[in-house]
């Protein structure tokens, strides 16, 4: 056992339990065991997407004393952003943030047509027609019913329903909700709930913080955030990805890193770069040709001879020292830098990519350690032990899965920030190349210690006396905290030392969460939150919140006994950290 941690590096683990537990202890205590916040990230389901709207339309309605339908214009304008539109409100006042948003101001204008008129004209179709054919918009302008009611069916089907405008000439009012309900659905029922459609789906659609899940096929849940845009988070139908841009997850890679790594490794970019380095063009079919040989004299299956040096066309006659009337032994500087930097920058690709793809193979090989994983505890129960909690065993194994993702995309994170690709101009070559000997050295040792890991959590510790079984367990433990630590340290890395000192570019990544990515919770119903499983399995719930980059998204009833062994504090029911050693965690309860 002692053979997988040597002397030299009895720096980067502790050697007993007591030294654990010393190190929690001389933490600080508010800390380390600071009350749980509450949650973040909300699923909006089908049913719940009303309610949540119906939320901020009641705030808006309250705290600008407005009718529904201007809280709903002004929401949609400020993309359903309430702190950015009271943030106007105050900066700008109410009438100025009215009057961009197309709202006007409640009394205003009178809405009564005078009772001595029997006949309107209207302004659109300049016919007379009854005062009862006629509406008028809170912004005065009155127009016959017909009029009102094209106008509306064209806007629907423009796909402009979200805010239609009044008709009259340079007027950005905002058209009464209600009104153009009434007047399509007497004409057309199906375009009138066309309408109520839109504006039902406009608060995921316009608003930056509430966004559909990208399920494939789509499980009709929405996710909420509540404070940051630029995070990772997991749908209660198990399905994790970034907020931001709604691709898998894949900090510590900011989103323009990982849309342009999908798709040079997804096209067949460095496919024609592997052509430029080892092929030459047929001077006559223009077809790659690749030299299988040792002779400067090639032929093309077209049956042209050319120099393999040059790529100039040649007659097939040739002697050991050279091809018979042609000489290339001029120097040519262009050809011969761009086949150089060609090369290079292949390479270079392939020593990434390479270490991206192992780690992700990886990755998919030890998400199939569960189903034994879970064998081995069940024999560890079933034996005559003082030891009832096998949870640092599960812990680990969250532990591992967790930081191989991080490690396996830190790799096209390295590409692209020590590249020429994004950042040629935001460093020297000399600053570029610190900074890059500084990563590297925090990605070597959380590569070194995850691999540790991956070793004690593969090791048939079921067979293990209760001794090595003591010692297997301390390792898992001290070995998980130290890949937190560098898993921290690496993220503070790039957040300050590297993205943070950008100067001409912005690139914003997801915060590093010890206890993995969020898992969205469901609206309170009666009180209570749903958390995704059912109420047998709300213990494992509280441990699995946040520690879900399991492969499979979701995880067997059966299971929960043995797999989540969560504990509560006892005050208020807060969550513990499962990283812990056991007897911190016995001494919390």
């Amino acid at each position: 056992m002692g053979d997988y941690m040597s002397g030299s590096e009895e720096d980067y683990y502790y050697s007993s339990d007591q030294e654990s537990i010393d190190r929690f202890e001389n933490e600080d205590s508010e800390t380390q065991w600071a009350p749980p916040k509450a949650p973040s990230c909300k699923v909006i389901t089908k049913d719940s997407l009303l309610d949540a709207q119906r939320e901020d339309l009641l705030r808006v309605m309250d705290l600008m004393s407005v009718r529904e339908h201007h809280a709903r214009t002004l929401l949609i304008h400020y993309r359903w952003d309430v702190e950015k539109l009271i943030a106007v409100y105050v900066e700008k006042g109410k009438a100025c943030m009215f009057a961009e948003a197309g709202v006007t101001l409640v009394g205003a204008v009178d809405h009564d047509l005078p009772e001595s008129l029997s006949t309107v004209m209207c302004d659109i179709c300049i016919d007379d027609v009854p005062v009862s054919d006629v509406s008028k918009m809170d912004c005065g302008h009155c127009f016959c019913n017909d009029c009102w009611t094209k106008h509306f069916i064209v806007k629907i089907n423009e796909g402009q329903s979200k805010q239609i405008r009044c008709m009259a000439h340079k007027c950005i009012a905002i058209c009464d909700e209600a009104v153009v309900r009434k007047l399509v659905s007497k004409r057309h029922p199906d375009l009138a709930d066309k309408f109520d459609r839109f504006l039902f789906e406009s608060y995921i659609e316009d608003n930056k913080m509430v966004k559909w899940c990208p399920s494939i096929p789509h499980c009709g849940n929405a996710l909420r955030v509540e404070n940051d845009e630029f995070c990772e988070v997991e749908c209660s139908c198990g399905s994790q990805f970034c907020f931001s841009c709604l691709s898998e997850a894949h900090s510590p890679c900011s989103c323009l890193m990982w849309k342009l790594w999908t798709k040079k490794c997804r096209d067949e970019s460095e496919t024609v770069n592997w052509i430029t380095v080892h092929t030459k063009p047929c001077p006559r079919c223009h077809k790659p040709v690749e030299k299988n040989g040792g002779c400067n004299l090639v032929s093309c299956i077209c049956g042209q001879a050319f120099c393999w040096l040059c790529g100039g066309a040649t007659d097939r006659d040739h002697t050991w020292s050279n091809i018979a009337n042609h000489s290339c032994g001029r120097y040519k500087e262009d050809g011969k830098k761009k086949a150089e930097h060609a090369k290079k920058y292949l390479y270079r690709y392939m020593h990434y990519h390479n270490r991206y793809k192992a780690h992700t193979d990886s990755f998919q090989q030890e998400s199939r350690l569960r189903e034994t994983i879970k064998e081995k505890v069940l024999n560890l129960e079933t034996r005559d032990s003082k030891f009832r909690d096998f949870s640092w065993v599960t812990n680990g194994l969250y532990r591992l899965f967790r930081s191989r993702r991080i490690l396996s995309y830190s790799y096209p994170f390295a590409f692209y920030m020590f590249g020429d690709d994004l950042f040629n101009n935001e460093m020297t070559a000399k600053e570029r190349q610190i900074k890059q000997n500084l990563f590297e050295d925090q990605q070597q040792q959380l590569e070194s210690n995850i691999e540790k890991l991956s070793i004690f959590i593969e090791e048939p510790f079921d067979t293990y006396s209760e001794e090595e079984v003591i010692q297997t367990r301390m390792q898992v433990i001290n070995l998980s905290v130290i890949i937190d630590n560098l898993c921290k340290k690496m993220y503070d890395c790039i957040e300050n030392d590297l993205l943070g000192s950008l100067q001409f570019s912005r690139h914003n990544i997801a915060p590093y969460l010890s206890k993995g990515i969020e898992r969205a919770v469901e609206p309170t119903i009666g009180g209570s939150t749903k958390a995704g499983c059912n109420n047998n399995c709300q213990e494992a719930d509280d441990q699995d919140n946040g520690e879900s980059d399991q492969p499979s998204g979701t995880s067997d009833d059966s299971e929960c006994s043995i797999w989540k062994q969560a504990r509560k504090g006892s005050g208020a029911g807060g969550l513990i950290d499962l990283n812990l050693p056991v007897e911190v965690i016995d001494r919390i309860d």
